[in-house]
C-alpha cells in the first residue's frame, strides 16, 4: 500500500505543477497585492479542492460529471468567472497595486484612486477578496470533479475502503497544491520590487488577463 501511495503522490505532484487557472489567479493576486494576499488566494483554492473532494467521496461529484446539463451550467459559470477576472486585469492594468498589510511601502507601488485598493480594479482587497477569488474559481470548475472521479479511483491504494482511499488522495492533492502554490507565491514576493515597476506591472496584468481569458475560453469550449 505504501508503494502505491508513493506512486500516486508522484503522479499527483506532476499534475499539480502543470500551469493552469490557479497559477494565473495566484500570480495576479500576489503581484498586485503582495505575498499575504497570494497566500490567502492559495487558501481559497485549497478550500475549493476540499469541497470537490468531499463531494467526490460522497459520490455527488460523479453525478455532476455524468449530468450533461448540470456540468454545462457549472462549466459555463466557471468559464465566465475566469473571463471576468481576465477582463478586469485588461481594463485597468497596474491599478490597485499596493503592498500587503504589514509589508511596508515598496518603491513604485500605489493604489489607484477609486479602486479601494482592489486588485485589477474589479475585486475587493483584503482577506475575504483573495480567499473568495480562489474558492470561487475552484468551486465553479467542474474539471476538478472529472479529475477526482476519473483519476483518483485508479490511484487509490489497495487495502483501504474506496471512500477512505479517495479521501486520502484528495488530502494529498490539496497538500501538494498548497505547498507548490505557496512556494510560487514566495518566489514572486522576492521579486516584487521588480514587478512593482509601473511598466512591468501593467505588462504582467495584461499577460495574466489574456491567460485567464484563454483558460476561460478553454473551459467553456472543452468537451470533457
Amino acid at each position: 500500500m505504501l508503494t502505491q501511495l508513493v506512486a500516486a503522490t508522484g503522479v499527483l505532484a506532476l499534475l499539480t505543477v502543470v500551469p493552469g487557472p490557479d497559477m494565473a489567479i495566484v500570480t495576479r493576486r500576489a503581484v498586485s497585492r503582495g505575498r499575504a494576499d497570494g497566500l490567502r488566494t492559495v487558501g481559497g483554492i485549497a478550500v475549493g479542492l476540499l469541497l470537490w473532494g468531499a463531494l467526490t467521496v460522497a459520490g455527488l461529484a460523479a453525478l455532476l460529471a455524468a449530468s450533461a446539463e448540470v456540468y454545462l451550467v457549472v462549466k459555463l459559470a466557471g468559464a465566465a468567472y475566469l473571463c471576468f477576472l481576465g477582463i478586469q486585469s485588461l481594463r485597468r492594468p497596474g491599478a490597485g497595486t499596493e503592498p500587503a498589510a504589514g509589508t511596508g511601502t515598496e518603491p513604485g507601488t500605489r493604489s489607484e484612486p477609486g479602486t479601494g485598493g482592489a486588485a485589477g480594479g474589479g475585486e475587493r482587497g483584503g482577506t475575504a477578496g483573495a480567499w473568495r477569488t480562489g474558492l470561487v474559481a475552484n468551486a465553479l470548475n467542474p474539471k476538478v470533479a472529472v479529475f477526482y472521479t476519473g483519476l483518483l479511483p485508479t490511484l487509490a491504494p489497495e487495502g483501504l475502503p474506496p471512500a477512505a482511499g479517495m479521501a486520502l488522495l484528495v488530502l494529498v492533492h490539496v497538500l501538494l497544491t498548497v505547498a507548490w502554490l505557496s512556494t510560487y507565491v514566495y518566489v514572486l514576493s522576492r521579486a516584487r520590487q521588480y514587478f512593482a515597476r509601473p511598466r512591468v506591472r501593467r505588462t504582467m496584468d495584461r499577460v495574466t488577463g489574456i491567460v485567464l481569458i484563454g483558460f476561460g475560453v478553454r473551459v467553456a469550449t472543452s468537451t470533457t
